[in-house]
């Protein structure tokens, strides 16, 4: 048995690179070998959200507080609250955020497939995220 303590693992910033404004990611845990999931808790300030992305094995969110959005290639953005679970399949590209005017806190839960859990593409557009 493991016991994570909250606070035991340092917040860090959500790279410029994958995320457009505000967002901190708080680590939770990291299963040892042989299992290959992890997760994160996720706070996007408003208006700030991923870039586009899909999962080798699939992402499941657990929305924990605020109000967000997702949006899966070719789908609608659909509103999440608090109690949410959402599951992405392998490889479905998407995106998740907060709404212009609410912040959003997900854990996300992932696994890892050959050592990666996650491929990124390009950033979601205001206009995409306005639609």
């Amino acid at each position: 048995m493991e016991i994570k303590r909250s606070g035991s693992q340092p917040s860090r910033k959500g790279p410029a690179e994958y995320f457009t404004g505000a967002v901190r990611v708080d680590p939770l845990f990291q299963a040892p070998d042989p299992a290959h999931v992890s997760g994160s808790s996720v706070t996007f300030e408003p208006g700030a959200r991923t870039a586009w992305h899909t999962h080798p094995l699939g992402q499941t969110l657990i929305v924990t507080s605020g109000c967000g959005w997702v949006q899966r290639e070719g789908g609608t953005i659909e509103e999440i609250r608090p109690g949410d679970v959402v599951w992405f399949p392998p490889g479905e590209k998407h995106w998740h955020g907060a709404t212009p005017t609410a912040a959003m806190t997900h854990i996300a839960i992932q696994e890892a497939l050959n050592g990666k859990n996650v491929d990124w593409m390009e950033k979601v557009s205001d206009e995409q995220y306005r639609a």
